[in-house]
């Protein structure tokens, strides 16, 4: 993803923007062995993200989740129950936590 605008990225429109290609942090979850993991964003489904990280791929279930995404040098806290739908149907979804995020 070389030729993604990080700058259009911000802490409103994180859970409307796309996933893929953008590092990711597992801050909380349900699974205790994934918190704290760390990778890239390869694929997303309506449920999980699968993240490539430095022991391999690994697939995380979004609504059990908190992130920090990380876009260039910003970063973003977002509650997987904020992303939790297919990704061409989340700015339809996302839009309730769009407006309750703060700029």
């Amino acid at each position: 993803m070389d030729n993604v605008d990080y700058g259009s990225y911000n802490n409103k429109n994180i859970v409307l923007n796309e996933l893929i290609g953008l590092r990711v942090r597992v801050l909380r979850c349900l699974d205790k062995k994934q918190r704290g993991l760390e990778g890239t964003v390869i694929d997303e489904t309506k449920n999980t993200l699968v993240v490539d990280t430095s022991k391999g791929r690994r697939t995380l279930i979004k609504a059990s989740s908190t992130f920090r995404f990380y876009a260039g040098r910003k970063s973003f806290v977002v509650d997987g129950l904020e992303i939790n739908s297919r990704p061409y149907e989340r700015i339809e979804k996302g839009m309730k936590f769009y407006r309750k995020r703060e700029q």
